[in-house]
């Protein structure tokens, strides 16, 4: 029974419901050895009682059988719907591993729906993604890629590539025949327009990858500025120690945090200054790091200080950075204002207050993270994607040249491998290791 798998498919812990799914030859068998039903009837819900290997019962719940190839992996499946918690559900997997079936591999009830031709590889992703959404434009964009909405671009780009390569081929077996003049203007402006659509969705995919894996976003200031206050007041708890003390915070804090539909990794860096406490040194290095990392930048600057060295050093560190998002606030609002705020002129300042919970910022933040979820442009959710759409577009730009050179020999190699870049987002990997490796990333029961 070792082609057919079992595995746990919701979350470890108190729940109302677990889910344990079987996939397989054997799925069936296994479900009239545990229900002991003689009838089990495809797509219907039997509420019935669950016997283990010695005939004792475990659970009366319900389970719900899918004849192949009507299934989401294309085989047989039986799922069993039992009552919440670690025992009840754990009993019933020990069950069905004692009947000979075996644990399932993270993924690879998705990878057996990849290889059975229910799912492609752009759906199988944006399952895995799905799962691990940080906010709702995230969830209505992988939504979209279940339905096809990636694939379609791939299909409609592959299409697009194979019409150039058919022209080139015609030209290469005719070439003593008379081919219309602008058939090579007209090949090379398609390519053109190509290659602008996939550098579109590029950049989009770069500039709104935080939606699913959260924006990440890190608060920077001078020692004593208030940046601890501000992530305890977005966290609603006090997770970092406020003191008057400059260089309290001696190394980085991350948590995460939801504002507005955002889930949002939140970086309480320590205060940047010269130190020569080593320690404090650490922090501070690891506090440029995260800057360099995150999404966001949040500079707090305090409105009842004078504006100094220590400030001018977070200006230079803004100043420096590229294609991130900063928001600079003026901190303690509600004391006398001693602060130069002209030396920050090239900024919309916000000014706050820890006393009033920094709700401007927090409103400030959450249109930020709405404006980048706006619009519809498709994404490219994974590495592994933006890498095969920038080598198909490296492939069409090398082949421009021999195509206005009349190379067509070389144009049609370069176009051949545009054509394997693009279709491997959606089309089958000819390495089974590199299957393993994307599947092994998705949780276990998927």
């Amino acid at each position: 029974m070792y082609n057919t798998i079992t595995a746990i498919a919701t979350a470890h812990g108190v729940s109302s419901i677990s889910i344990i799914r079987v996939s397989g030859d054997a799925a069936l068998e296994i479900a009239h050895k545990i229900s002991h039903l003689e009838n089990i009837i495809p797509r219907h819900a039997h509420l019935t009682s669950l016997y283990n290997f010695n005939n004792e019962l475990i659970d009366h719940a319900i389970m719900i059988y899918f004849a192949a190839p009507h299934s989401f992996t294309g085989e047989e499946i039986v799922e069993f719907q039992c009552h919440g918690g670690m025992i009840v559900a754990q009993e019933i997997l020990d069950t069905i591993t004692s009947y000979g079936v075996r644990l399932a591999e993270p993924g690879e009830f998705s990878k057996r729906a990849f290889l059975n031709g229910k799912i492609d590889l752009t759906e199988a992703e944006a399952i895995s993604k799905l799962i691990e959404a940080k906010s709702v434009d995230a969830a209505k964009i992988l939504a979209k890629q279940m339905k096809g909405e990636l694939k379609t671009f791939v299909d409609e780009s592959r299409d697009a590539l194979l019409r150039s390569l058919a022209y080139s081929e015609v030209m290469i077996d005719y070439a003593e025949e008379d081919i219309p003049d602008d058939i090579m203007n007209s090949i090379s402006t398609q390519l053109d327009a190509l290659t602008e659509q996939i550098e579109q969705i590029v950049e989009a995919s770069h500039r709104r990858r935080g939606l699913i894996e959260g924006f990440k976003v890190a608060i920077v200031g001078k020692p004593n500025v208030g940046k601890s206050s501000l992530l305890n007041a977005l966290l609603s708890y006090d997770r970092a120690i406020v003191s008057d003390i400059a260089g309290t915070t001696r190394d980085t804090i991350e948590e995460q945090v939801r504002i507005g539909s955002h889930i949002i990794r939140l970086v309480d860096t320590a205060g940047i200054r010269e130190s020569d406490d080593t320690i404090e040194k650490i922090g501070i290095e690891r506090s440029l790091s995260s800057v360099k990392d995150a999404d966001v930048i949040v500079a707090l600057f305090d409105s009842s200080r004078p504006f100094d060295g220590e400030d001018a050093k977070i200006l230079s560190i803004l100043e420096a950075v590229e294609d991130k998002h900063i928001v600079v606030a003026l901190n303690k609002s509600d004391l006398d204002r001693v602060f130069d705020i002209t030396k920050l002129d090239a900024y919309e300042v916000l000014e706050v207050s820890a006393k009033k919970a920094f709700v401007k910022l927090t409103e400030r933040l959450e249109r930020l993270f709405d404006s980048i979820g706006e619009g519809e442009e498709l994404m490219l959710i994974s590495s592994r994607q933006i890498e095969a759409v920038n080598k198909a577009k490296i492939s069409i730009e090398e082949a421009k040249v021999p195509l206005m050179n009349g190379e067509l020999e070389f144009f049609s190699y370069h176009l051949q491998e545009a054509v394997k870049s693009i279709s491997s987002i959606s089309k089958p990997y000819d390495s089974e290791e590199i299957l393993d490796k994307m599947f092994g990333e998705f949780c276990l029961g998927k």
